[in-house]
C-alpha cells in the first residue's frame, strides 16, 4: 500500500465542471498521475481535472482539443513495500 499526499489549486477549478448530487453532495472528476520519477520538488505524482466524454472523443477524432487542466500536486509518504528507515511521514498509525 502506498499514501499520497497531494495539494490542488482551487483558482485552476472549472467550477462549471462540479457535479451536483441529488443528496447535495457536490463532485470534481480528478485524474492522478503517478510518475516514475519525482520532479524538483520531490512530487510524483500530479492531478488534472477529469475531461468529459466530448473533450475525450474531440482528441480521439484528431480535432483541437483542450489541453490537460493540472490543479495540483503530491508525492508519495508512505510505501508498505519500502523498509521502516524510507517511509520519512510520521504517520499517527
Amino acid at each position: 500500500m502506498k499514501i499520497y499526499s497531494a495539494s490542488i489549486d482551487l483558482t485552476k477549478i472549472d467550477k462549471s465542471k462540479i457535479k451536483h448530487h441529488s443528496n447535495g453532495s457536490q463532485y470534481y472528476n480528478i485524474d492522478i498521475f503517478i510518475n516514475d520519477e519525482k520532479d524538483q520538488y520531490g512530487n510524483d505524482c500530479s492531478i488534472s481535472q477529469s475531461k468529459n466524454k466530448e473533450e475525450r472523443e474531440t482528441k480521439e477524432k484528431g480535432e483541437k482539443y483542450s489541453k490537460k487542466v493540472y490543479i495540483g500536486n503530491g508525492k508519495c509518504v508512505f510505501n508498505s513495500n519500502s523498509s521502516q528507515s524510507e517511509n520519512k511521514a510520521d504517520l499517527p498509525f
